[in-house]
């Protein structure tokens, strides 16, 4: 019988926590991997699992037609692989650093004048989660090399591609992110708000757990909903309603002696949404709103 076909290599370029999971997962899968870090002793872990150290950029570079940079900043990855673009020629470069879509559409540039394969990708995930069920990674940029190298990539986590804009992993990205975010202001606004009146943490977290929840399970897909359709009129929760109701909360801020920065925008949008005429629409009205700006 004969043996399974060999693992492809692959390089990775940035042994922080990310990096070092990423690298961790391609070795598990069976992958040889170069490792490099601008701190060599980050190396070590990833050596004692079978991951071969590389000295100097251009040793991991030279060492996988598939190479993964993830870096602290974009501009760390100029400086580390502008000099090696002769080096890259006709290799794959996936670059997992968090940035902006021009960031990425600069990049993927920067790759074409000089033959190399380019596909930016955006996490979502935190390094404990990678390789795992709930993991996945978004790409974009040179579809026919990251179909090339997508089984590979899939050892990391689940892949979602998004477009041949090498901007849109990014742009995708930030998205979820900017819902996290919030959704954790809106968490911490109200732990601050109770907890000036004394009111245990733990006593709260169920009750706001749940409705958050119940909120987003409803909120998402009637928001994308309404803005595919350009329906927005509502009979559940108008902006007019809205606009009346908000400075409650502002004046509870206050006299609670709890900040209001986070929500201080808030009022002046639902005031201009009723000034333009939406007062009867829905909270999805606002996204609309926002693009105008």
């Amino acid at each position: 019988m004969s043996s399974a076909s060999p693992k492809p290599p692959v390089s990775v370029l940035g042994l922080g926590n990310m990096g070092s999971a990423l690298a961790a997962a391609l070795l598990k899968a069976g992958h040889p991997t170069t490792v490099w870090n601008r701190t060599a002793a980050k190396t070590g872990p990833l050596t004692a699992q079978g991951a071969t150290p590389a000295e100097t950029p251009l040793a991991a570079v030279t060492a996988a037609p598939l190479v993964i940079a993830c870096l602290t900043l974009n501009d760390h990855v100029y400086d580390v692989f502008e000099p090696l673009a002769e080096e890259l020629r006709g290799k794959t470069l996936v670059n997992t650093t968090n940035g902006t879509p021009a960031q990425a559409r600069e990049l993927a540039a920067w790759a074409a004048k000089h033959d190399i394969a380019y596909v930016d990708a955006g996490i979502m995930a935190i390094p404990p989660m990678i390789a795992t069920p709930g993991a996945y990674i978004l790409y974009s940029g040179d579809e026919k090399a990251f179909e090339e190298h997508r089984e590979t990539l899939a050892a990391l986590a689940d892949t979602k591609w998004v477009g041949q804009d090498a901007g849109l992993a990014a742009l995708w990205d930030l998205s979820l992110l900017t819902g996290m975010y919030g959704m954790i202001v809106g968490v911490t606004q109200a732990f601050a708000l109770t907890g000036r009146a004394g009111v245990p943490p733990k006593e709260f977290a169920p009750l706001l757990a749940d409705w958050v929840t119940a909120m987003t399970n409803g909120l998402v897909p009637g928001t994308a909903a309404a803005l595919e359709s350009g329906q927005h009129l509502t009979d559940v929760s108008s902006l007019l309603v809205n606009q009346a109701a908000f400075p409650n909360l502002l004046a509870t801020f206050a006299e609670a002696g709890v900040s209001d920065e986070l929500f201080a925008g808030v009022q002046p949008l639902l005031d201009r949404a009723v000034e333009q005429g939406h007062g009867a629409d829905g909270l999805s009205r606002l996204a609309e709103l926002l693009k105008q700006d």
